[in-house]
This record gives C-alpha cells, sequence and structure tokens, in this order.
C-alpha cells in the first residue's frame, strides 16, 4: 500500500509536466517546509481542477496577490502514485480551499479475499492539502500557463495536432 501524506502548512503547491508535448507526464507537488511530494495524474484532471478551483475561490475572499507567477516543480518529479479520484471542500472558518487527492487503485475481482467480500475492501493512499485563497489562485495560473504549452489544435477538429498530423476526423 502507498503512503498517504498531510500538508497543513503549505509552502510548495503546484501542478507540472515533464517531457515533450504530446508525450508529458502531469503531476501535482504539494509540501510543507520539512518535505514535498509528487504525484502523477492526466493533463484532464490538471485543467478539471484549476477550472474547478476558480468557481470555488469565487465564493471566498478576493486573494490579496495581484500578481500571480507559475510555481514551477521540483525536479526530480518522482510520483508516489497515481491518481484517481479529487475532491475539494472549504474550511470557511480558515478561508482555505482542503484538497483530498486520492490513489487510483487497480481492482480485480479475482484477487479479492474473503474479508473482501465482508465490506473490509482496502483503499488507496491519500493526499490531504490545506491552501490558502493565494496558493490556489497562483495554482490556477501555473494551470493554465501549463496548458497553452501543450500541441497546438487542430483548425478543423481542435483534438491535438501533432508535427506530423494526426487523424483528422474531419477529413474522412
Amino acid at each position: 500500500m502507498s503512503e498517504s501524506f498531510e500538508f497543513r502548512e503549505v509552502t510548495h503547491f503546484t501542478a507540472g509536466a515533464v517531457g515533450e508535448p504530446g508525450a508529458r507526464v502531469f503531476y501535482i507537488q504539494a509540501g510543507d517546509e520539512s518535505r514535498y511530494v509528487s504525484i502523477k495524474l492526466e493533463k484532464q484532471q490538471v485543467a478539471a481542477l484549476a477550472t474547478y478551483l476558480g468557481t470555488v475561490l469565487e465564493d471566498l475572499p478576493a486573494p490579496t496577490v495581484t500578481d500571480t507567477p507559475s510555481v514551477p516543480l521540483i525536479e526530480p518529479a518522482l510520483p508516489e502514485w497515481v491518481v484517481g479520484q479529487i475532491a475539494v471542500g472549504v474550511d470557511e472558518e480558515e478561508s482555505a480551499v482542503v484538497l483530498v487527492i486520492e490513489e487510483l487503485v487497480d481492482f480485480d475481482p479475482d484477487e479479492e479475499e474473503e474479508d473482501d467480500l465482508l465490506g473490509d475492501v482496502s483503499t488507496g493512499a491519500s493526499l490531504r492539502v490545506h491552501l490558502t485563497v493565494d496558493q490556489a489562485a497562483r495554482f490556477i495560473a501555473t494551470s493554465e500557463e501549463l496548458m497553452t504549452k501543450g500541441r497546438p489544435p487542430c483548425k478543423l477538429c481542435g483534438q491535438p495536432d501533432s508535427p506530423g498530423g494526426h487523424a483528422c476526423p474531419r477529413l474522412n
């Protein structure tokens, strides 16, 4: 089973990618004064999280930072595990955003043990991160910048284009 992490006093929270457009591996990193962790996820998960955080921030006090520079990945980005589900909550007393990111767990019904059949299904690891409004705003800015660095969209279908072209469905 993978290790779970919780960061209440976050000093580093970002999304980033390693590799060339079309073959990039995406990560979220979180950390405090003593350590940081990287977890692997899909590009669409980064984009969806950034979009959702934008709607969450509408209901919280405005960020105090006006300039939201992107936050780079700390290298090397070695993933602890792969993201399955992401949940977002708000701590209204602290005006903070709480993320709970859960590990993707493979489920093989043929390998279930008897205990699992009785409801004791083992779960994967989780990452719990408590973010300030400013940190969430920086994450959004970093993610939006990250999305623009990918492959350009095809002018006909909007899917990512490659230097050698792609199988565009509009050309059939």
